[in-house]
């Protein structure tokens, strides 16, 4: 895979992640405060596709050699 291919991927899984975080906020915009089981069963599916398209995009970028050592205070 060249850089460009990596570059269309990368943009790809930034637009990805860039939904997963508004879906996330249109929850957490709806949320009403009470944890029942639906509102647990679809945190859970947004946090783990939040969490995967984020991967993706950090494991492209390493792929053209950007990476941060730590972002940990």
């Amino acid at each position: 895979m060249d850089d460009d291919d990596v570059l269309r991927r990368l943009r790809r899984a930034a637009e990805a992640h860039t939904g997963a975080v508004r879906d996330m906020a249109r929850f957490i915009e709806g949320f009403d405060g009470a944890p029942d089981a639906a509102a647990l069963a679809e945190y859970a599916g947004l946090l783990a596709r939040e969490e995967a398209t984020r991967a993706e995009r950090q494991d492209l970028l390493a792929a053209l050699g950007l990476e941060a050592p730590s972002v940990e205070p």
